[in-house]
C-alpha cells in the first residue's frame, strides 16, 4: 500500500501552495502549520535546496472524532500535504494516505475515520 497520494501540477510554486489550501478549505481542511525547508535548511545548515513546504493540514471535526477513538493518535495528526518544486513551475503536491499511517492501530472506529479522510484527501489532490 502507497503511503501517499502524488500529483504535478504545472504552477508557480505559490499559485500551487494558494491552489492546495484552497481545494484542503473547500474539503472541511484547514493549515494549522506550515513548514517551510528550504528556510529551514538554509537557515540550520546553509545549504540551498529546492522549494518544499509541508503543510499541516487539519480536519477538525474529523481530528475531534480520531482523538476521542484513539487518544494517541495526536502523535499521527495533522494530516500533511507537501508541496515541492524540483522543476520550476513543475510543482508536485502529496499528501499522507491516513489509511495506510493507521494501519497499525487496531482500531476500527478509528480505521472508519481514516478511511473517510482519505477520500476527502484524494478527492483534493486529484482536484488540482
Amino acid at each position: 500500500m502507497e503511503y501517499y497520494f502524488s500529483k504535478t501540477i504545472s504552477a508557480s510554486f505559490d499559485d500551487a501552495i494558494q491552489k492546495v489550501t484552497e481545494a484542503l478549505k473547500a474539503e472541511g481542511f484547514g493549515i494549522l502549520t506550515e513548514i517551510d525547508i528550504k528556510a529551514t535548511l538554509k537557515k540550520k545548515l546553509d545549504v540551498d535546496f529546492y522549494n518544499y513546504k509541508i503543510l499541516g493540514a487539519c480536519n477538525p471535526p474529523f481530528a475531534y472524532k480520531a482523538l476521542l477513538a484513539e487518544d494517541k493518535i495526536g502523535t499521527m495528526l495533522p494530516c500533511n500535504v507537501i508541496v515541492q518544486e524540483k522543476i520550476p513551475g513543475q510543482v508536485e503536491v502529496s499528501a499522507v494516505d491516513p489509511a495506510a499511517s493507521m494501519q497499525a492501530i487496531e482500531n476500527k472506529v478509528l480505521n472508519d475515520i481514516a478511511a473517510e479522510i482519505r477520500g476527502m484527501l484524494q478527492k483534493v489532490i486529484e482536484q488540482l
